[in-house]
């Protein structure tokens, strides 16, 4: 099983969770979007997709992944038979309303092209308003809060990387 590891970042917050998942899963690639992404050739390169994104704005994904998803959208790929799974960074007090909901969109724009999502977190200790990246009465991929919380991030994604391992049989 091939797999790649893609982020966006703009502080660094998530290039450093992507690059401890790109480990703990020995990734065949890790991409930075601004610098590495050429093409969704890349993403369909592998069979787990490990995608990541900090929220800007209004619940934005990091400006490196509007053009791909866009492109990912219109160009109607197939990504049935991939295993995804999301993370990123977003910061729940400043910008409550909209945690982490790029995880959401991300979730939406891959779904909705056939990739079967897990890795899927529990809301629990976390404070915020609102979220698209709330599916099932769950986050739909593993949030970061640096911002507010930077005492929690490694165990959650130690927590978050043992549940994915178990979900996809590794």
């Amino acid at each position: 099983m091939s797999v790649g590891v893609f982020y966006g970042t703009c502080s660094g917050i998530t290039g450093n969770v992507a690059h401890k998942i790109a480990e703990a899963f020995e990734a065949d690639e890790v991409v930075n979007m601004e610098e590495d992404f050429d093409s969704t050739d890349q993403l369909l390169a592998h069979d787990i997709l490990f995608l990541g994104s900090s929220t800007w704005g209004q619940g934005d994904v990091q400006r490196d992944w509007v053009d791909p998803l866009l492109e990912i959208g219109d160009d109607e790929l197939d990504f049935s038979g991939k295993t995804v799974a999301f993370f990123g960074a977003g910061d729940a007090k400043t910008h409550g309303e909209h945690f982490v909901s790029a995880l959401g969109k991300m979730y939406d724009v891959f779904t909705e092209r056939g990739a079967s999502v897990v890795g899927f977190f529990p809301t629990e200790g976390y404070n915020f308003e609102a979220s698209l990246a709330m599916k099932n009465a769950m986050f739909c991929g593993l949030p970061i809060d640096e911002v507010n919380e930077p005492e929690k991030t490694q165990a959650r994604v130690e927590a978050w990387i043992a549940k994915v391992k178990e979900e996809i049989g590794e």
